[in-house]
Order: structure tokens, then sequence, then C-alpha cells
């Protein structure tokens, strides 16, 4: 962070440390729980191994395959490229490589579990909606994520959730069909798979609040240090209107299916009024709105 000239935001990293310990603690139960439940730990060990390397070091391939993205090179996209050139040359950053997601909804997000391996998408709707300010101010933005190094932090999280919800339906099924045996040790499968369903509900639970409360604050985090990188916040607002509105105009089956990525994106693909807006990963648009504002009468005295 220390060579970049995109600052640093010390709220955001206190609370990536306390998101960390706290997902320490969360593997920690699910192996417990495991064990619990006779697995044995050669197996445990290959799972708890297999999902952090898996998280970390495929987390762009695996996010880039969910949302129909692949690389291009300047040839393919010289403009976006050119975008992408001017602000690593304004935050003296590595150049991260660049995507395209080949899907309608107007969006972008950044991936990868360090700078020198990240990736900035932009979704095809998004290039055809914007122009050439606003489509810098987003990707400002996504660079941001980059440099923050937050995206790792937020994979992980997610895949510790996904991890407790696996092993909380596999408990359910099992305390169903065990048909109320006991274990070697004269344990009622039943009960141990009952509580087993318990602690991964509520590790899940957990994980996702964790998520959702470290998204909120890196997407205002990302808001601020992309805003002052362009020095323009009133763009990055302008932006921000421009595709929370279009989002609302997509139909809402072709955002359910992309509603898996919402924590990463710039703008989550919600349809306007939706129950789900309630249990967002982002600020509230007129929060994000407001920071901006205040960020553009600051910059210009």
């Amino acid at each position: 962070m220390s060579a970049t000239k995109i600052e640093s935001d010390r709220g955001l990293n206190w609370r990536m440390f306390i998101t960390g310990f706290a997902l320490v603690l969360l593997y920690a139960i699910i192996i417990t729980v495991l064990v619990r439940l006779g697995v044995s730990t050669l197996l445990i060990v290959v799972i708890a191994l297999g999902a952090l390397v898996a998280q970390y070091y495929f987390s762009d391939k695996i996010a880039m395959f969910s949302m129909h993205a692949h690389e291009v090179t300047p040839a393919q996209e010289p403009h976006l490229h050119e975008i992408v050139d001017r602000l690593c040359l304004l935050a003296n950053m590595p150049k991260p490589r660049v995507g395209v997601a080949e899907i309608d909804i107007p969006n972008a997000f950044a991936t990868g579990r360090n700078p020198s391996h990240a990736v900035i998408c932009a979704t095809r709707g998004l290039m055809r909606r914007l122009g050439d300010e606003e489509l810098e101010a987003v990707l400002a933005h996504e660079l941001s994520h980059v440099a923050h190094r937050d995206v790792a932090v937020m994979t992980i999280a997610s895949g510790v959730g996904m991890l407790a919800g696996l092993i909380s339906r596999i408990a359910m099924w099992g305390a169903m069909f065990s048909g109320g045996g006991r274990s070697r040790d004269g344990e009622n499968l039943v009960l141990l798979e009952m509580i087993t369903w318990l602690v991964s509900l509520v590790v899940y639970v957990i994980a996702y609040l964790l998520t959702m409360a470290l998204s909120r604050y890196r997407e205002l985090a990302a808001d601020r240090s992309g805003a002052i990188l362009i020095g323009k916040p009133s763009v990055l607002a302008s932006a921000l209107v421009h595709i929370t509105g279009d989002i609302g105009r997509i139909p809402r089956t072709d955002l359910r299916q992309a509603e898996g990525m919402n924590a990463f994106f710039f703008a989550p693909a919600l349809a306007s009024g939706t129950a789900a807006s309630l249990f967002s990963t982002h600020p509230s648009l007129e929060k994000r709105l407001d920071q901006l504002n205040k960020l553009e009468r600051q910059l210009n005295g």
C-alpha cells in the first residue's frame, strides 16, 4: 500500500483483521464438528486445506467462470485497456489483468488474491451504457479494491459460509435417514447430527454477517479512494446512479442468476424494492452518494 497513491483505510484494515481472526475461529469450529461426526483426521485436513487453497489461489478463475467472463488483450479491447493503464499510472500500481463479462447487467468487479494476481472485469452491459468518464470512475473504484487487498478476505469469508452450509445440509439429511442408530462410542447419531446441523447453521449465519458487514464498509472505502484517485467524486456518483437505475430495469431472472456475485459487484444486482435489499452486501445508495457529495465539497475547498 505504501508504494501506491491509493490511500490506505485504517477502518478497513482493522475490519479485515477482525474478520480474518473470526474466520480462523469459524474454521476451527467446523473442524471440531467434523471430528465429532467421526470423520477421519486425514480427510479433515484434506477438506480444510483444499477449501483454503481453492479459495485463495483459484478465486479469480472461479469468479470469472461464474460470471461468463474472460480475459481480454489490448488488441481485443483497446479502449478498456487504455482506461486501466491511465488509472494504474495515476495510482502508481502494477496493471492487473483485464476481463470482460459477457452479460448485459451493467456492473464491474475485481478479483484475485493480491495486486500481482488481480483481475478487473467490466460487464458488456456496463461498457455499452457508460461514457468514458463514468466507466473510468467505476474502474477506479475496482482498482481501489485491488490496492486495499480486501478481495481475498471477502472470498475466504464467503467460502466459510458455503462450507458450513454444505455441512449443515449433510447433517440434516443424515439425521433424517440415520434411523436412530448409535456411533461406536454409544452416542445417539440423530442427536449428534442435529447438533452438527445447528452449529453449522450458526457458523453459516455468522460468516454471512461478517461478509455483509465487511462488504458494506469496503464499498465505502473503495468509493472514497476511487473518487480521490480521479479527483471527481461527482462522476463516480453519477455512474452509481446511472448503474443502479439501469439494474432496476434488468429482468429479475437475469438478476437472480448473478446475485451470487453481489458481494464483489460495484453495485448489487437487486431489483428495486425487493426484500433482498434489506440484506444487501452494499451500503444504501443514499449513504454512498452522501459520502461522495461530502468528498466533492472537500476537494473543491
